[in-house]
């Protein structure tokens, strides 16, 4: 069964920090390409940050410069550094797995994990 548990969300002034984990189970993580998504009240879910075994990576326009993303793929876990956080970066952040590897095809979701910044 796979799991995908995210963690490390909360309440942060503006200009404040947070660091996002996201535990794995239940696949063979080297293989994935793991992703952080949000989705903030009344808009659609969009893509964060994404990271490949490799250790390349994507982001937003909106995070470049602020956000980090890693993996430690010993530990099956995803991390989210996101330093300089705005208001507008308030939202419901998910971890996200995709694999298109033969025997290994899946796209998998946490449950995701709430970050409020104040102004």
């Amino acid at each position: 069964q796979v799991q995908l548990v995210e963690s490390g969300g909360g309440l942060v002034q503006a200009g404040g920090s947070l660091r996002l984990s996201c535990a794995a189970a239940g696949i063979d993580f080297n293989i994935y390409v793991m992703g952080w998504y949000r989705q903030a009240p009344g808009k659609q879910r969009e893509l964060v940050a994404r990271i490949i075994s490799g250790g390349y990576t994507n982001y937003a326009d909106s995070v470049k410069g602020r956000f980090t993303i890693s993996r430690d793929n010993g530990k099956n876990t995803l991390y989210l550094q996101m330093n300089s956080l705005k208001p507008e970066d308030t939202a419901d952040y998910y971890c996200n797995a995709q694999s298109s590897a033969r025997g290994h095809v899946g796209d998998y979701w946490g449950q995701g994990t709430q970050v409020t910044v104040s102004s």
